[in-house]
């Protein structure tokens, strides 16, 4: 009884001794996992340029039983013309070098541009297909010099931030080749700019919100249909993705809480002396694959 008085002490530290090994080696694995399973940090991600495609409303937001839709579409006739394949080649031949020549362009000249051009382009950007035809965008045209040059300051205030500390080393990087940084003079000179924003959801006249399926692939077939008209009609852009800037143009341009700037296209003609990068395109055989 006395050996085991006396051994007790080392039994008890023993035992603490094997507790904490076990813990350390769990707590170890576990800080582990966690740091597998951790997402890299990146501070340059907007909300409001993040995938809203799995946007979900909360069940007492969202009317099951009715989305504002007609219960029963009719459909009509559907007639096309049908070209032969000669034509067919030679149309799709004659598109390809249309676009083929759209470059994204920094260099606008404060040329007008008849409003009228701007409206077809947009009645063309809205001919895009959507999830269940809700047709989740909306196109702001802002020709006002005074909100322009509000918007520029806004862009240019976050992209010195992007540049400096949001984006990273390898990104500046892989831009200095383009020459681009956060001075965006184009956004007072252009007569136009375009700021394409996502409905993540909609407003029912109940007041309840309407889901928007795929309304992040929904606006950017949208988008590539826009570039693509204003290829056509002759016009310039670049594509600009504001990091960090929605909810401050959102508010200047009294925008509702749903609608989530994707893109912003200052439009107009290219100054004479405008510049672009001597770039190429990848050839088919990388960019197709056939099965």
């Amino acid at each position: 009884m006395a050996l085991f008085s006396s051994l007790t002490p080392v039994f008890i530290a023993i035992i603490c001794v094997l507790i904490g090994v076990i813990l350390k080696k769990t707590n170890g694995e576990k800080e582990k996992h966690e740091t597998k399973s951790k997402p890299l940090s990146r501070p340059w991600v907007d909300e409001d340029l993040k995938d809203g495609t799995d946007h979900h409303l909360e069940e007492e937001e969202a009317d099951e039983e009715w989305q504002g839709l007609d219960e029963n579409v009719a459909h009509v006739p559907f007639s096309v013309e049908r070209y032969s394949e000669a034509e067919m080649i030679k149309r799709s031949q004659m598109f390809y070098e249309l676009l083929n020549k759209r470059r994204s362009v920094r260099f606008l000249s404060d040329e007008p541009v008849p409003r009228e051009v701007i409206d077809n382009i947009i009645r063309t950007a809205g001919t895009s297909p959507s999830g269940a035809h809700t047709e989740p965008w909306t196109f702001v045209v802002v020709q006002d010099p005074y909100l322009k040059h509000k918007i520029r300051e806004i862009v240019e205030e976050e992209e010195e931030i992007n540049y400096k500390k949001r984006m990273g080393d390898r990104w500046v990087n892989d831009l200095k080749r383009l020459r681009t940084n956060w001075i965006k003079e184009y956004l007072d000179t252009a007569p136009y700019l375009i700021l394409i924003f996502k409905q993540v959801y909609g407003q029912l006249p109940n007041g309840k919100k309407k889901t928007h399926y795929y309304n992040e692939i929904s606006v950017s077939i949208a988008c590539g249909i826009l570039l693509a008209a204003l290829q056509n009609a002759g016009l310039y852009t670049v594509t600009s993705t504001p990091l960090n800037c929605g909810p401050q143009l959102r508010a200047l341009l009294q925008r509702p809480a749903n609608e989530k700037l994707l893109l912003l296209l200052p439009v107009g003609y290219p100054k004479k002396d405008a510049t672009v990068p001597a770039l190429t395109r990848k050839p088919l055989e990388d960019i197709m694959v056939v099965m």
